[in-house]
């Protein structure tokens, strides 16, 4: 099994639906990779179009336990006085890229859009994304061949 760490640079939305009845959204994204929850920082100035650049990190085994090799990235509006409002949902599968970065010691993903749906499958609007994986370099001396002597036991 092999540890890196999967990185996802999350750069901005375009066309994000309305769910405030004043119409303005302050949108922010909970990330989720099998259990495990990254939260961006809310983006009070981008409205519909927001911009984060924000670049959230995970430690990822490959081959891990379960097959949910993908990102839940699910959009949220920041309310104040209220509980925050779920705008939609995208998915991002990463296991071929898990298997690239295993295989290479790095892959990624270029910045591409996914679409965000809501609860009803309807389209609300689009993220640009781009993911990394990288080995994490092993430290002591587990698995480590010295030399090319073989110790054999005679009886």
């Amino acid at each position: 099994m092999a540890v890196g760490i999967l990185e996802v640079n999350l750069i901005s939305g375009k066309g994000l639906k309305r769910s405030d009845f004043l119409g303005k959204i302050d949108p922010y994204v909970e990330i989720q990779y099998k259990g495990q929850t990254r939260k961006s920082s809310v983006a009070k100035d981008g409205g519909r179009n927001p911009t984060w650049n924000d670049k959230l990190r995970w430690r990822a085994e490959f081959p891990g336990s379960g097959a949910d090799y993908k990102l839940i990235v699910k959009v949220m509006d920041h309310d104040t006085f209220s509980a925050d409002d779920f705008i939609g949902e995208a998915t991002v599968h990463v296991k071929e890229l898990l298997e690239l970065g295993v295989e290479k010691g790095t892959a990624e993903i270029r910045p591409t859009k996914y679409n965000v749906v809501d609860s009803d499958l309807s389209f609300v609007g689009e993220l640009l994304i781009g993911v990394s994986y990288s080995l994490l370099q092993e430290r002591g001396m587990e698995g480590e061949v010295f030399g090319g002597w073989k110790h054999s036991q005679v009886d």
